[in-house]
């Protein structure tokens, strides 16, 4: 595995958080507590792998710049400024409804969990979609970028 894996092992992850996140909203409307709980872990643990890789990925690599199409680029932009302004926001949502579940606080953990679920999925799924607008749908040029593995790359730092 290289660094050039990382976009596509990002969106993988947030793929699959988009999917814990449903089946952990599925569940609890269903009244079964405890898939709920065991999906609502596993989409935190593997959004939190994904910022893992995320940053790994953005600190050797530098940001992908949006170049073409132009006539796309104001659609992009807005995806993505909503994308990070969200993704930033989320983040102690996120703790603070996982705090509330793990006290017991379930009356307020449902509180800000209806505003903490809608959020985590919207970044969840732009992430996925920046994906593809960036390497898949509109490929942009990419950045020259070191082949040795990255674990090499790693222990080199």
């Amino acid at each position: 595995m290289t660094i050039q894996d990382l976009p596509l092992i990002n969106a993988c992850l947030n793929a699959l958080a988009t999917v814990f996140l449903t089946l952990g909203f599925v569940f609890i409307k269903k009244g079964n507590k405890t898939a709920h709980r065991n999906c609502m872990i596993s989409a935190f643990v593997t959004s939190a792998v994904f910022l893992t890789c995320y940053l790994i990925y953005h600190y050797n690599t530098g940001s992908t710049k949006f170049v073409e199409p132009a006539w796309f680029k104001p659609i992009y932009f807005t995806i993505l400024i909503t994308h990070i302004i969200l993704a930033v926001v989320i983040l102690p949502l996120i703790f603070m409804t996982f705090s509330r579940a793990m006290k017991e606080r379930f009356e307020q953990h449902k509180k800000i969990a209806k505003w903490t679920w809608p959020l985590w999925m919207y970044v969840s799924i732009t992430g996925v979609i920046i994906y593809l607008l960036l390497y898949q749908i509109f490929p942009q040029p990419k950045p020259q970028l070191p082949q040795q593995p990255l674990a090499e790359q790693l222990s080199t730092e």
